[in-house]
């Protein structure tokens, strides 16, 4: 520690979690008189990650995510610290409907089921999507024994030793994989959907589990709407499922970073940390050194990666094996908004929108209906449809050039929706290395680097995506936790 007391704090990466995580170990230490030094370190020339909102014309344009889910309290606490509770709103309740891209047309997404597992037999046995057998085989599911073992195991294999391949490919593939961009076979159950082993377990089926879960809803959402009324201190929000801010999500880390210029905090922007250095023979109370890519060295006591795994494993790696860090693939996506003039329009947008199975072979994955799921989104006479390319296996679509990139998303527009109508613009981002792939055994591998960072590299954290955090409040929350340990120690 310097030698005024001052505990010197690097964190490595601007996006939500190292902003949160600057915003928190400020305030923390504020409140609890303690004297800090926070420098935020950012390859890019802007903080805030994959958020990352454009405003035009009237319009509200989310480049990367563009809601969160209402239900996970991390995001409202921290939207109540910023006072930023005024500016949440919710989904459009009229626009709930979503459909399921099946040859050339949009069928409406089947009924009885959540996250593709069966929760409503009678609606299931109406599912015009799975043929008879995949629906007998499906409903063999209640009285297959569960696994005997708690070694984790891909989300396809789990399902399809469950449910049969049907269900997966049909059902299960556009609902989960599209998450994650990903590949159900590759994906690891524990670190993507815990819940469903957990409901293997404890009912013996993940059909019963689901049924019993529905059963229970109306009890659990009120004890879930209990919470969150107390996280906001009764402050009146939206009851929907997904939540957002008025003037987009930018709203948050706009709000963050101001918070900490008035904490004067040092922000680094246009500079990566390139290596990480013990600054006294290994000492285990000694400072670290920084290196940067402008060849300055910082000085810290307390030093926080919150990284992407291929950025923040050269850091690492020569202290702790990354092998962890380095098994984690990742998919390049892009999103491509269009925005419409409602004169002229022709397509009716009754509902959030659609998804793409594989399958299919389209190059749109899913679209959302932007301006009929979020009115905020748009001016009253105008429409604004975003659709995603790009997925595990099929990342092509996302380096074709603007004009055949467009062309193909208005081909497939065209042929689902019958929209016909010439964009007034087109707003195309490409997230390369974007979508982390979390692998099978993952949760396991991350808790053993930890463990060896303990020892090798005291006062080093690591956290955010490859780590914990999955959905924007999981971020904020690994942020927020990864503040009081560098505070604590």
């Amino acid at each position: 520690m310097s030698t005024d007391q001052t505990i010197r704090i690097a964190i490595a990466g601007g996006g939500l979690t190292g902003l949160s995580a600057a915003f928190y170990v400020c305030r923390m230490a504020d409140e609890a008189g303690i004297q800090v030094r926070v420098t935020l370190i950012e390859a890019s020339d802007r903080l805030g990650g994959k958020v990352n909102t454009l405003r035009r014309d009237g319009f509200v344009i989310e480049r990367g995510p563009d809601s969160f889910l209402g239900r996970k309290l991390p995001m409202l606490h921290l939207a109540r610290e910023l006072g930023l509770l005024g500016e949440l709103v919710g989904t459009n309740p009229a626009a709930a409907k979503t459909y399921l891209a099946h040859g050339d047309q949009l069928r409406p997404m089947p009924k009885g089921l959540n996250l593709g597992i069966p929760n409503d037999l009678g609606a299931f046995a109406h599912n015009s999507l799975v043929s008879p057998l995949g629906k007998l085989r499906a409903l063999d599911e209640l009285r297959i024994s569960p696994k005997t073992t708690d070694e984790d195991e891909s989300v396809g294999a789990f399902l399809e030793r469950r449910l049969g391949r049907e269900m997966v490919e049909k059902i299960a593939e556009p609902l989960l994989a599209g998450i994650h961009a990903g590949d159900l076979y590759k994906l690891g159950l524990q670190a993507t959907f815990p819940q469903f082993a957990k409901m293997e377990r404890q009912y013996g089926s993940v059909i019963r589990g689901m049924i019993d879960a529905k059963r229970k809803a109306p009890a659990a959402g009120t004890q879930a709407a209990a919470a969150r009324s107390s996280a906001v201190g009764g402050a009146p929000i939206p009851s929907t499922a997904f939540l957002t801010f008025r003037n987009g999500l930018s709203t948050l880390t706009e709000s963050l970073q101001s918070r900490l210029q008035a904490y004067n905090c040092d922000i680094r922007l246009g500079v990566a940390a390139q290596s990480i250095k013990r600054g006294d023979d290994g000492d285990p109370a000694s400072t670290y050194l920084i290196g940067l890519s402008d060849g300055t060295e910082i000085e810290a006591d307390r030093v926080l990666v919150a990284l992407p795994a291929f950025a923040a494993a050269p850091l690492l790696s020569p202290h702790v094996d990354v092998s962890a860090l380095s098994r984690i693939d990742y998919v390049s996506v892009a999103n491509v908004v269009l925005g419409f003039e409602q004169a002229g329009f022709g397509s009716r947008l009754d509902g959030s929108g659609f998804l793409v199975p594989h399958a299919e072979h389209r190059t749109i994955t899913a679209s959302t209906w932007t301006s009929a799921k979020w009115l905020h989104t748009a001016p009253p006479d105008k429409r604004l449809i975003r659709c995603y390319v790009g997925r595990a296996g099929d990342e092509s679509g996302v380096e074709l050039t603007d004009e055949a990139l467009t062309a193909a998303v208005r081909h497939d527009l065209r042929d689902l929706m019958g929209l016909k109508a010439e964009p007034a613009f087109v707003e195309i981002t490409r997230l390369r290395r974007s979508m982390p792939q979390y692998p099978v055994g993952h949760t396991a591998a991350i808790a053993q680097l930890r463990d060896e960072m303990l020892h090798a590299l005291p006062g080093v954290y690591a956290t955010g995506a490859p780590f914990d955090a999955v959905g924007l409040p999981d971020c904020v929350e690994m942020g927020r936790f990864a503040a009081e340990q560098m505070l604590r120690r």
